[in-house]
């Protein structure tokens, strides 16, 4: 048996830029929902609020484009990778929602538990979705 290496399509130079908008500002609303928690400014639960929906903006291309390319890749050797990195990225929109949601709500309950529990959620899965995209290691393929 022969093993070859099958390397995995890069991602597109646009899709890996506005990727890296979810990845920062994600984990940036995080850290402004602990700022919130640990101060009781309301700006950071503002600012977190604004963060989220920004992530959310340059997420929805994204997760657009990850729909056709994994459609695209299906019956490939790198089509269950990029399923993986679909239902990454849809889970970190939907929980993003939610969190935006959850930050929308009036005054001093905006964050909570729940708010930063949704953002550390979301931080995890736009972080899971970077290295499935960034990542190049290859794919052995086994052939007789």
């Amino acid at each position: 048996m022969a093993t070859d290496n099958i390397p995995r399509p890069g991602v597109h130079p646009l899709h890996a830029i506005l990727l890296a908008f979810p990845v920062a500002l994600f984990p940036s609303g995080l850290a402004a929902d602990i700022a919130y928690l640990k101060t009781a400014e309301i700006q950071w639960s503002n600012f977190a609020a604004w963060l989220i929906a920004g992530a959310l903006l340059f997420a929805a291309p994204v997760l657009i484009w990850a729909v056709f390319s994994a459609i695209r890749w299906r019956r490939s050797p790198v089509g269950r990778r990029a399923t993986a990195y679909l239902v990454a990225l849809a889970v970190m929109w939907v929980l993003g929602l939610l969190n935006a949601f959850k930050h929308s709500a009036d005054g001093w309950s905006s964050v909570g538990t729940a708010g930063l529990i949704l953002s550390l959620l979301t931080s995890i899965c736009a972080i899971a979705a970077a290295y499935l995209a960034y990542s190049r290691r290859p794919f052995p393929e086994v052939r007789s």
